[in-house]
């Protein structure tokens, strides 16, 4: 039992050092001595004695063997002891973990350097972020202070709306007061047969220039009716180009008989010439001249020379030629608003708001007609083309037709419930278009004048103009509410161009009936193609 003992302990005590060898150096005991050692501590001298003769007799035979064929093999290499073996192998995990550690160290110092650039970045968006913090709290306050500010312009604002609102309400009461005094001054039979007789030239004198001729009634060549038949459709108009024209309102537009050039007449009593090519547009002359703004314009039928209304009660020729006024034409009693040439080009005629239409004879200079029927202002004329017939438009909710030589009027066109602002003619369908001040537009046959063909509402804001394109199926109307409207003349839908900022004055079509072109109070002229 003693024995038994000490050889577990034994045992217990190879096994663990076989462990720890193992932990070390992963190279196994030598199995010869471990079995030599297990034997004698068991007592087992006999087989002791037979393993050490067969070990040293045919085992260490093969063991040599094998050490021989391993040296032949792969020279160099031998058996060394247990001890510098450890060592070896030691001194290469040594080596390992150095490396390691280099490694580490260099991991550390990028580290380090990395965590030092992130401070450095995080010192600066520090910064910025109170720099911007103080920025926002300065322009905050200074927003507070402009709020102050503001708000102690409201009693002002307040008294400057409520003087606006007395200047208007004293405005009315004078249009009133005008109109009644107007009302109560109407000229008396004897005063019309006055003024009459002094319209008459002298009975002698050898200094005064021939009267022209009227030509004698055509109706258009058959050829540039044809031309008329092009429609363009509502969708294909945009705005195609914007002109500052004018720093003031534009109160009229008119485009040359042939060429693409626009005139513009406007409120701070100057009239202006552009030419409109696709890309750039050029002003190429401006006439200054009326002391007072300017209402009308109107082309030569042969472009040379240009007529003008305006607030001073005349009526101005201008010779481009030249260019300077060549003619001033003074009669009316009040403002003028509109004028429009013979398509011979020797007479004028010219509205206003004293009621009355004249006819100025240019070739000698003075006043042929004056035609009385309205009732009111007279806002704007307009001969038919290729023909004596005169179109006027009143405030009295009346349109009027005239025998220009005879100076009678032949036919009154009675439709409109407020005051009538303008009144155009159509050369290819013989019809005439009118509109007025809540925005109604009537068109009219010819020879049915006591009711219109059709009525479109473009309201409720004012319309003041109205245009025929070349086919005679579309109509342009300029609207106060700032939209350009356009009227399909058979069915009667209404379709709006958006550009203007202001009230539309004037609106007129291009030579082919393709391009839009309109003015309004914001001093620009919009091209539409």
């Amino acid at each position: 039992a003693g024995h038994l003992l000490d050889f577990s302990i034994e045992a217990e005590e190879d096994r663990l050092r076989w462990e720890t060898t193992q932990t070390l150096s992963n190279i196994p005991e030598a199995v010869d001595d471990f079995l030599r050692n297990f034997l004698r501590r068991a007592g087992l001298t006999r087989t002791l004695s037979r393993f050490e003769v067969e070990w040293y007799g045919s085992a260490l035979r093969r063991l040599t063997d094998t050490l021989n064929t391993v040296a032949t093999a792969a020279p160099g290499v031998y058996f060394i002891p247990d001890a510098l073996t450890h060592r070896r192998l030691l001194q290469s995990e040594l080596e390992a973990v150095r490396a390691e550690t280099e490694l580490l160290r260099e991991e550390v110092l990028g580290a380090g350097a990395s965590l030092v650039r992130i401070q450095r970045e995080r010192d600066f968006h520090r910064l910025q972020h109170r720099r911007v913090s103080e920025d926002k709290r300065r322009l905050t306050e200074d927003f507070k202070q402009l709020k102050k500010h503001l708000q102690s312009y409201d009693p002002v604002l307040r008294q400057l709306e409520e003087k606006y609102q007395t200047a208007v309400r004293q405005k009315m009461l004078l249009s009133f007061h005008r109109e009644r005094l107007q009302s109560t001054t109407d000229p008396t039979p004897a005063q019309v047969k006055e003024e009459r007789r002094k319209e008459k030239p002298p009975a002698k004198t050898t200094a005064r220039l021939k009267d022209s001729e009227f030509p004698p009634c055509s109706g258009l060549p058959r050829a540039y009716l044809e031309q008329m038949n092009s429609h363009k459709s509502f969708a294909s108009f945009s705005l195609a180009c914007s002109i500052r024209a004018h720093q003031q309102p534009i109160s009229c537009i008119d485009l040359h008989p042939r060429k693409l050039i626009l005139v513009s007449a406007s409120d701070d009593s100057t009239w202006r010439l552009w030419v409109l090519p696709e890309e750039r547009e050029k002003m190429l002359l401006t006439g200054e001249g009326h002391s007072d703004w300017l209402s009308g314009c109107s082309f030569h039928p042969d472009g040379s020379k240009l007529a003008t209304t305006s607030g001073d009660m005349t009526v101005r020729l201008w010779d481009f030629s030249r260019g300077c006024c060549v003619l001033m034409l003074s009669g009316h009693a009040q403002p003028t608003w509109a004028c429009s040439f013979h398509s011979c080009g020797h007479f004028l005629a010219s509205c206003s708001a004293d009621r009355t239409a004249k006819l100025w004879d240019l070739n000698s200079q003075r006043c042929r007609l004056t035609l009385r029927q309205h009732t009111a202002s007279v806002n704007s004329v307009c001969f038919l083309p290729s023909s004596n017939l005169l179109l006027t438009c009143s405030a009295d909710k009346t349109i009027a037709l005239w025998d220009a030589r005879l100076g009678v009027c032949t036919t009154t066109f009675l439709g409109h419930y407020h005051p009538c602002n303008h009144a155009a003619f159509s050369s290819a369908t013989s019809m005439v278009a009118s509109c007025d001040s809540s925005g109604i537009v009537n068109t009219w046959d010819m020879r049915k004048p006591t009711s219109p063909m059709a009525a479109g509402d473009t309201g409720p804001l004012s319309a003041n103009q109205v245009a025929f394109n070349h086919s005679g199926k579309m109509l342009a109307v300029a609207s106060s509410d700032g939209l350009v409207k356009l009227v399909e003349v058979d069915s009667g839908s209404v379709s709006s161009l958006e550009g203007h900022r202001d009230s539309v004055q004037s609106v007129t079509f291009d030579h082919k009936g393709e391009t839009v072109i309109s003015a309004g109070s914001d001093g620009r002229v919009n091209i539409w193609s």
